[in-house]
């Protein structure tokens, strides 16, 4: 087990992608659970998907005094450096980017601007906080995805995994963040963590992903299309799961260390934060009909094989997300453990709430 050598309590935490569904769940347990903490949110609030489950999420983290929104993109480098220089931030959590696999095929410059200058515009800006002596940045914690591994044959993936065969430009600009951090990490001892996500869901979760889509066409009565006929695994995770992860990474920066050539070593880390339990697509979706129907969001007598059409994978998918978790287990003594029933369960009556019986 780790020793916690960053304190939370009493500090300022910058959090990008705040209005995102990790981002957004994870301020609401800062803002919660740490005393007198204070977070700056910084999010561009675009219409990559309905921006009204966004502005939802804020009017959650509106309630808490300690939190402070700021609506930019990380892309914007003045904005950035004024962030820094005005809150000095004593920890950054870069949860910003431009998500989605395919969305990347289509729109290669969302990810080129956000996930490559957004990111290189906070590592500069992490470097620049030690500048005239200031005590700086004590740890930088970022989003990668198990969107790395690619076609990785091995499963589970290890963070020891050779991962130089991405197959989206989303999981090469991941890669990309991974390999900055690395350098400047390297060049100028920021410490930094990387998390690999294993196929977040959730209440409130981002309708791009694929148990969202597949509720809003059944409930329209439309045909879902599963890929590869039904024979793709995912690592599910539940989003209460990677936030409390993120939580126990925040108070374990990489410790600094001298290497043989006198230079400091690299204060660089990645972990792995998945189910370590990877679920048959198909088996995924009969339990989220399940779901659905006890949340009263599809009919009792809903007939899921008329709407169900078994097609090829699409391309930049892969066919299997396995998580090896070991290293997080070991270091922070902390696994996923929601299970698929339940984390649906939650999420089937968050949309009939927010979609159907909203007050």
């Amino acid at each position: 087990m780790v020793d916690f050598n960053v304190k939370l309590e009493g500090k300022t935490v910058l959090v990008t992608g705040a209005a995102g569904f990790i981002g957004s769940n994870l301020i609401k347990r800062l803002c919660q659970d740490v005393k007198d903490i204070k977070v700056i949110g910084v999010d561009n609030l675009n219409d990559y998907y309905a921006v009204n489950i966004k502005y939802s999420r804020l009017k959650e983290l509106e309630e808490y005094k300690n939190f402070v929104f700021i609506k930019a993109s990380i892309s914007d480098k003045k904005v950035i450096e004024d962030i820094f220089e005005k809150y000095k931030p004593a920890i950054v959590v870069n949860m910003a980017a431009q998500a989605g696999v395919r969305y990347s095929i289509t729109n290669p410059d969302d990810y080129i601007e956000s996930n490559i200058i957004g990111f290189y515009n906070i590592l500069e800006a992490c470097r620049h906080s030690y500048d005239n002596g200031e005590a700086g940045v004590e740890h930088l914690v970022y989003a990668s995805s198990s969107s790395v591994y690619g076609t990785n044959k091995k499963v589970p993936y290890s963070t020891e995994d050779k991962v130089d065969n991405p197959v989206s430009l989303y999981a090469a600009t991941k890669k990309s963040n991974e390999l900055l951090a690395h350098a400047y990490s390297k060049l100028y001892n920021i410490p930094s963590t990387g998390l690999r996500f294993f196929t977040v869901y959730g209440p409130a979760g981002r309708p791009d992903m694929a148990y969202f889509g597949f509720t809003d066409k059944l409930r329209a009565g439309k045909t879902i299309q599963i890929f590869n006929y039904g024979n793709c695994k995912r690592d599910f995770t539940y989003v209460d799961d990677i936030v409390e992860g993120v939580v126990r990474v925040m108070q374990h920066a990489p410790e600094k260390m001298i290497g043989e050539d006198g230079l400091p070593l690299p204060t660089y880390k990645v972990y792995n934060i998945g189910n370590n339990s990877p679920e048959n697509l198909l088996d995924f979706v009969d339990i989220l009909q399940q779901e659905l129907i006890r949340a009263g969001v599809l009919p009792e007598n809903f007939n899921f094989d008329v709407y169900k059409e078994l097609v090829a994978m699409q391309p930049g998918d892969v066919p299997v997300t396995y998580a090896d978790t070991t290293e997080l287990e070991e270091d922070f003594g902390f696994k996923p453990h929601t299970g698929l029933r339940e984390g649906l369960r939650k999420f089937a009556k968050w949309y009939s709430e927010f979609y159907i019986n909203k007050k």
